[in-house]
């Protein structure tokens, strides 16, 4: 970091520094992206993968010619993405994933497209499952108008929703339920010969189980579920081990305090720290300068919000409730962009005091090539940094056995526009290295005295945020993030906050870049590769506007020590 008020200029071992980059890279496309090596983290596709239009197509047919309903064209569809999370994170735990593929996926996916269909007269809605590669039917469910279906499954007392559950269907009897289920399952092509009676005469639905059909401890069920002495619903799906969900709900629990203690807590704890700060540093600082960056946090965080409509369109949220919800996000929005505010203000203040030019101005000497040199040590060291996670990576995975499953709730599929998802990237490059590097270093050393300390406690509180990621045990993320957080300290407090945000945000749009990719439509490629490019081009704009030098610049790079 450069000395205030002397031209900015970054001291940088290109040549050294461009080595580790090419081995990073290296590592990552060896372990995250070459099929035969890679683990599941890109969840790259390897078959084509059907538009939404297609999907919608098969869903009305079926709906039209097999459920004999008519379906009000009128109205548009809803077609998501929706995620079998505990199978696959079953057979990802049991390393079953390339079995179950080979074996049972064409006809019981874990991943689906699912089509929600209006009926004329708004009598309700039919939501019907289709395969994302083949297109064929798996799953369906009816829906009536005024359905008390959902409302008795929302019952979180297992006794209880069964007795509603009871109610809703109508009081049927065990023979009633097999008589309306087995011509379906001779229509879909079961033999029902195979096939064994799983429920009880006072439960509610029906299930068949599949002896013929098992993987580990997980066996292919048939389950039906009725309304009003007709069928609910019909979804074929492998069983989950008692154990399996109960590890994981233990492990849910303990990332939902972590996240809300660890995280929540503390980050609002350095919100509250970084207004003081900036009051106590005002002379050294301007309460203009984290304006720009604020603003645009909240633009892009509200407009993420927007983009996720689909998925909560998904969720059953419409209406009242709909609106009620992004009234709420956009608060909490609100919220994080005054955080990030006082970070850039606060953070800037106590650098500055202390004599260092943590996060240079644009109407300081050289500031355009130092803009520029600041995105060139950061694509570097974003490459060195995808290394260092597929390393971190594979130390997981044979040490604590670390695995994945999917989140449909992120996917691209379910955004109103894909090919933005990206922009998100800045969104964390931006206010995460504001928030926990240049506001959360300086503030923790002038309480600890120690540089490593001050890296390290905001860097804890930030990987602990990312805890409620689906990925297992819970202490995964942290453990690799607080790695990466560190490296991020050591970029920062050696070149500074300009080049910090830019590794940050190139290190995360390559890796969102993938799920565009994963699209595999040309649009959605094209998206992926302009979002890896886009902080090149950034940086040379910024480049344009400012590539004149009042005077030449000279190097003079104090020690962080010097912060009291």
């Amino acid at each position: 970091m450069n000395p205030v008020g002397q031209p900015l200029q970054l001291k940088v071992n290109y040549k050294r520094l461009g080595v580790f980059a090419v081995i990073g890279l290296v590592l990552f496309v060896l372990f995250q992206v070459l099929p035969s090596t890679a683990s599941d983290t890109l969840e790259q596709q390897d078959t084509k993968v059907i538009s939404k239009e297609q999907a919608q197509s098969a869903a009305v047919a079926f709906a039209q010619n097999t459920l004999h309903l008519q379906i009000d064209m009128s109205k548009e569809a809803l077609v998501t993405y929706q995620s079998s999370s505990e199978l696959f994170g079953y057979l990802s735990k049991e390393k079953l994933l390339d079995k179950y593929n080979k074996t049972y996926e064409k006809n019981y996916p874990y991943d689906v497209f699912r089509v929600r269909l209006t009926e004329q007269g708004d009598n309700g809605y039919t939501s019907v499952d289709i395969h994302m590669n083949s297109g064929k039917v798996i799953a369906f469910s009816v829906t009536p108008q005024y359905s008390k279906y959902a409302v008795a499954m929302a019952e979180t007392n297992k006794k209880m929703r069964d007795s509603k559950l009871r109610i809703v269907e109508g009081n049927m009897t065990l023979q009633d339920k097999e008589q309306l289920a087995e011509p379906w399952l001779q229509k879909l092509g079961y033999d029902t010969g195979k096939l064994e009676v799983s429920t009880g005469g006072s439960d509610a639905g029906l299930l068949y189980t599949d002896p013929s059909k098992s993987i580990g401890s997980s066996n292919l069920q048939l389950k039906f579920a009725f309304e009003d002495g007709a069928i609910h619903s019909f979804q074929p799906a492998f069983s989950i081990p008692e154990t399996h969900t109960a590890y994981v709900e233990k492990e849910t629990s303990k990332a939902k305090w972590l996240t809300m203690l660890g995280y929540g807590l503390l980050t609002f704890v350095l919100g509250v720290l970084a207004i003081v700060y900036s009051a106590l540093s005002r002379h050294h600082t301007s309460f203009k300068r984290g304006i720009f960056l604020s603003a645009f946090y909240f633009a892009v965080a509200t407009f993420s919000s927007y983009n996720m409509l689909p998925a909560f369109e998904a969720e059953g949220l419409s209406g009242f409730a709909l609106t009620v919800g992004m009234i709420v996000q956009t608060v909490f929005n609100l919220v994080m962009s005054a955080l990030l505010y006082f970070s850039l203000v606060g953070g800037d203040g106590l650098w500055r005091k202390a004599g260092i030019n943590a996060w240079a101005r644009v109407k300081e000497p050289g500031y355009g090539p130092y803009v520029l040199h600041s995105m060139f040590t950061g694509y570097l060291w974003a490459f060195i940094l995808m290394g260092v996670q597929s390393v971190i990576y594979i130390v997981l995975d044979k040490t604590i056995h670390s695995w994945s499953t999917t989140d449909a709730s992120q996917s691209p599929y379910n955004m109103l526009y894909p090919w933005l998802l990206p922009i998100m990237a800045w969104m964390a490059g931006i206010s995460e290295e504001a928030v926990y590097r240049l506001f959360g270093i300086p503030m923790l050393k002038k309480l600890v005295r120690n540089t490593f300390v001050a890296c390290l406690i905001p860097t804890l509180i930030w990987a602990l945020g990312h805890t409620l990621y689906p990925i297992y045990p819970v202490i995964t993320r942290p453990i690799e993030l607080t790695v990466i957080g560190l490296l991020f300290s050591f970029i920062f407090l050696k070149h500074g906050y300009i080049a910090v945000m830019f590794s940050h945000v190139v290190f995360d749009s390559v890796l969102m870049s993938f799920s565009l990719f994963a699209l595999g439509d040309i649009p959605d490629i094209l998206a992926g590769i302009v979002t890896i490019i886009m902080p090149a081009i950034v940086a040379y704009i910024v480049y344009l506007f400012n590539r004149k030098k009042k005077k030449e610049p000279y190097i003079m790079t104090p020690h962080p020590e010097g912060l009291q």
